[in-house]
């Protein structure tokens, strides 16, 4: 009984030791942040929830998933809002607003991703959470002024919990699944305890199934100009794993980490190749302000070189001018902020 007893108490000092080493650099609770860049920017209305920008450098517009979803992330109320879509923002200077996407029942985009063919087709993949439980990623053609019409609904079992996508084809793509389990003690111990329950999924166009196991609550993904390698934020290691990619399997081989000063959300890649996150430092804050819009959540931008792993800070607000930042998506001259609840992004200067 006592031996018992004694690998009792071991376990579970070792299990909140384990806690706490992940749980403390999470939460971002020693982290000081200083407003930058926040001054020089201005806010456009879009629609509740700009959670993901994905820029089309050739017609100078960035497309936006707007969700409402602070009711569907609290399982309160009815989460679908017919302001739900796809919208475009001009970035000529007149912040030009347009939905895009056609009326769709159902409709709570999430991550998106803009594919080009070698010969100049585009598409647009986008996570979708409907109220009927399914996960799915709708694919849309895209035409003049960036309107969409609606090609394709894609679902398998192994793609559960989807966050964002990649696409890599007219019609393949990877997932992130950010959790392993959604609901019960094993869904708190995954989130408490930083747990690698999560995974990368990947549809080649005719099956789906996952691709990369291990994952630490795998958030945002994207990859290089020349596909070769991929990019995936793990959310609760404030880190993205880089992954040389297979092009014609689809399997990933683990390379490196980098360290992220932030939770990293959505991942956007520049033309110069450097990788733009959108992140959230002070996660209970976070927490608190998904529960209630009139709480203040911090918003992070990093720069980081994938070569080098080089870091730099370039936007921070601390006073609710955007609050819970989840993506940042560049031009040569302009930088957007979007975020997971508020109805607006950033328009900032480079």
């Amino acid at each position: 009984m006592r031996l018992f007893v004694i690998i009792l108490i071991t376990v579970i000092l070792a299990g909140f030791g384990w806690m706490l080493a992940h749980l403390v650099p999470a939460a971002g609770w020693f982290v000081a942040m200083e407003p930058k860049l926040v001054d020089q920017c201005r806010g456009v209305d879009i629609a509740s929830g700009t959670e993901d920008i994905a820029i089309d450098h050739d017609m100078n517009i960035a497309f936006i998933s707007a969700a409402d979803r602070r009711g569907w992330y609290n399982e309160t109320g009815e989460p679908f809002n017919p302001k739900n879509g796809i919208y475009t923002l001009s970035l000529d200077g007149a912040d030009t607003v347009t939905k895009v996407s056609p009326p769709m029942d159902n409709f709570l985009p999430h991550g998106i991703s803009l594919w080009k063919s070698p010969n100049g087709e585009k598409r647009l993949f986008v996570v979708n959470h409907p109220t009927t439980g399914e996960e799915i990623v709708e694919i849309f053609g895209i035409g003049d002024n960036g309107a969409l019409t609606h090609l394709d609904s894609i679902s398998f079992d192994a793609m559960h919990s989807p966050n964002d996508v990649l696409a890599v084809g007219m019609r393949s793509f990877y997932a992130t699944n950010d959790r392993g389990y959604e609901e019960g003690v094993m869904a708190t111990l995954e989130a408490y305890m930083a747990l690698p329950f999560s995974s990368v999924v990947y549809f080649d166009g005719e099956e789906g199934r996952i691709i990369k196991k291990g994952m630490t609550y795998a958030n945002g993904i994207n990859m290089s100009a020349d596909g070769s390698e991929v990019y995936v934020a793990e959310f609760l290691k404030r880190r993205v794993a880089i992954f040389e990619r297979d092009q014609s399997t689809g399997a990933l081989r683990k390379l490196r980490s980098l360290k992220t000063s932030t939770g990293p959300d959505n991942i956007d890649v520049a033309e110069d190749g450097a990788l733009w996150i959108g992140g959230h430092t002070k996660v209970f804050e976070f927490l608190k302000h998904a529960k209630d819009e009139n709480a203040v959540a911090p918003s992070h931008v990093v720069r980081i070189d994938p070569a080098s792993g080089e870091s730099e800070d370039v936007f921070i607000s601390t006073d609710g001018e955007i609050n819970a930042s989840s993506v940042a998506a560049t031009t040569d001259d302009t930088l957007l902020v979007g975020a997971v609840f508020d109805g607006h992004v950033m328009v900032c200067p480079r």
